[in-house]
């Protein structure tokens, strides 16, 4: 898994750094009108090592989380 930035020209992404590969599935997340966000290279690092643990099942349930939240 890897993270890419790109711009969107004439209706299509177009990519930053090296092409992904031919027929690669992308899930593109879209800023509405001037959001955006930027990850440093630790923050990015944690957020595709989450997505490994979560890939490999290793998650919790919502239930248990709230659970553990204080009461308002």
């Amino acid at each position: 898994m890897r993270i890419s930035t790109g711009k969107v020209v004439s209706g299509k992404v177009e990519l930053e750094g090296d092409p992904l590969p031919e027929g690669s599935v992308v899930t593109v997340l879209a800023p509405d009108g001037e959001e955006f966000f930027d990850l440093t290279e630790e923050e990015e690092n944690l957020l595709l090592t989450s997505i490994r643990q979560a890939e490999a099942g290793q998650v919790r349930s919502a239930s248990d989380v709230l659970a553990e939240l204080p009461e308002a």
